[in-house]
């Protein structure tokens, strides 16, 4: 452009009030964010894979910068596994393993994590039981002398699981106080029917007055087996030392059968809408639950639902749930929220909200109509490019830190994803299409079958109900 040109043009913009500003850059918040890089996950040499003759796999990630170290263990079989009847052992044991180990009991096992700084924790989920230590990496001989106790020589003792038993009993009575927990254990239960995942994780108060010593050891054998297991080590180490220091503590643990990680759920579920009211005279506000079955962690469209439900219930302000509750003149709620729960076997699919109690009608139809919506009008360019910037920028927010990466690199080897999966996510997730969203939203999402649960006062909500279907009140 030739000097004469550009005079004219601000001759032009003077004439019309702009002066400068039609030249001026465009302040950072109104450009568009750049593209986050594609890059390893890990820095380069500071991951080493080892696998022992005994099938232990082991995981190395050096990172010199603090003077700190965790330990952790990944058993790849966890509460799936269990019979509807036994629901809440395999937590159960969890818990017993921060209670005494090798020759040290409870107290003796506490003071002496304590006396090194440290941290110990052991929990059980859905599909892995976990235990980690952290503390300082000079005490990493120590730290692991205790990891190792803990993991392979428990003790089980029966006074200890008294005590966690009634712990147990006396957390489950609390929970139903509250009104979230209650309408998710009554979906879950609407949902899976007989199935294990029809029982929290932890059990049920029923399942677990059967708890004892006797059934968590016998879970510790079923279950703690080198071949699948996964240990990971990071902080201030050398890769070398740390395999070789594993090798002295679990290379004589004995390789045995993986167990059969549990019969899978109902592949549609529920099969037709069934709605449930908890009775809880008490309350003002109602709490309410639609869910179905969700898919797996494998699922091979997992990216693409994962960027769906952000647009549609995942994503807090910005999702189209929550425009359409609470954005809306009514005010319905002050809160809602969609999740995929992502097991070994498909997990379920849930939307959740509150309002008051008058309004539970109200409320459950726009939910129920805004799912629809989402199927008849999926996700287009304009929400799915927000989404992808949304996901994108916030996957490394959750790798903040050496531990969650390797936590990150552990779970893709619990279910058998590719190692380069993390390295490879913002890829894929950019290579998400409106014809995906339109996809997803049609096999995933099934608004006219879901199951109902509604958590307030039973008087007040079931003639709100009527010409939905049948309606079921329960007690807490």
């Amino acid at each position: 452009m030739s000097r004469a040109h550009i005079a004219t043009l601000v001759a032009l913009g003077a004439a019309l009030g702009l002066g400068c500003a039609m030249f001026a850059q465009k302040p950072a918040w109104e450009l568009p964010a750049p593209l986050a890089a594609d890059r390893p996950i890990a820095r380069e040499g500071a991951l080493t894979r080892a696998q022992l003759p005994n099938g232990l796999l082991v995981l190395v990630h050096e990172d010199r910068r603090l003077p700190r170290v965790s330990i952790a263990l990944a058993v790849p079989r966890g509460a799936a596994i269990e019979a509807p009847a036994d629901a809440g052992t395999v937590s159960f044991m969890a818990e017993l393993l921060e209670r005494g180990a090798g020759k040290r009991d409870a107290l003796a096992f506490a003071e002496t994590v304590d006396a090194l700084g440290a941290t110990f924790s052991a929990s059980a989920d859905w599909d892995t039981v976990d235990l980690g230590i952290a503390g300082l990496s000079r005490d990493f001989d120590a730290l692991l002398d205790l990891f190792a106790d803990a993991a392979l020589r428990p003790r089980f003792d029966a006074r200890e699981a008294q005590r966690a038993r009634a712990a147990l009993l006396a957390a489950l009575a609390r929970a139903k106080d509250d009104p979230a927990t209650l309408a998710a254990w009554q979906a879950t239960r609407a949902l899976y029917g007989a199935h294990r995942f029809a029982l929290p994780v932890a059990g049920t108060e029923e399942t677990a007055a059967r708890l004892d010593a006797k059934r968590a050891r016998a879970y510790h054998e079923k279950l703690f087996v080198p071949n699948g297991a996964i240990a990971s080590v990071t902080g201030d180490v050398d890769a070398a030392a740390v395999i070789a220091a594993l090798t002295a503590r679990f290379g004589s643990w004995p390789a045995g059968a993986v167990v059969d990680p549990g019969p899978p759920p109902p592949e549609q579920a529920p099969a037709q809408r069934t709605i449930v009211v908890v009775d809880r005279p008490d309350l003002a506000q109602a709490r309410i639950v639609v869910g179905h079955e969700g898919i797996s962690r494998t699922a091979d469209d997992r990216i693409a639902v994962s960027i769906f439900n952000l647009i549609i219930g995942g994503s807090g302000f910005s999702s189209r749930l929550m425009g359409a509750l609470r954005g809306n003149e009514e005010g319905l709620t002050y809160g809602v929220s969609s999740a995929y729960s992502l097991r070994r076997a498909p997990g379920p699919y849930f939307a959740s909200t509150f309002t008051r109690v008058e309004k539970a009608r109200r409320a459950l139809d726009v939910l129920l109509a805004e799912l629809e919506r989402a199927r008849s009008d999926p996700p287009g360019e304009q929400e799915l490019s927000w989404a992808r910037t949304l996901a994108t920028g916030s996957f490394a927010m959750g790798l903040e830190t050496s531990d969650a990466v390797t936590a990150a690199l552990v779970d893709l080897d619990v279910y058998g994803l590719p190692e380069d999966s993390l390295d490879t996510y913002r890829t894929r997730v950019r290579a998400v299409t409106p014809a995906d969203m339109a996809a997803v939203a049609r096999a995933h999402l099934h608004p006219e079958r879901v199951a109902i649960v509604l958590v307030g006062p039973a008087k007040a909500i079931v003639p709100q109900l009527e010409g939905l279907g049948p309606v079921q009140v329960v007690q807490p």
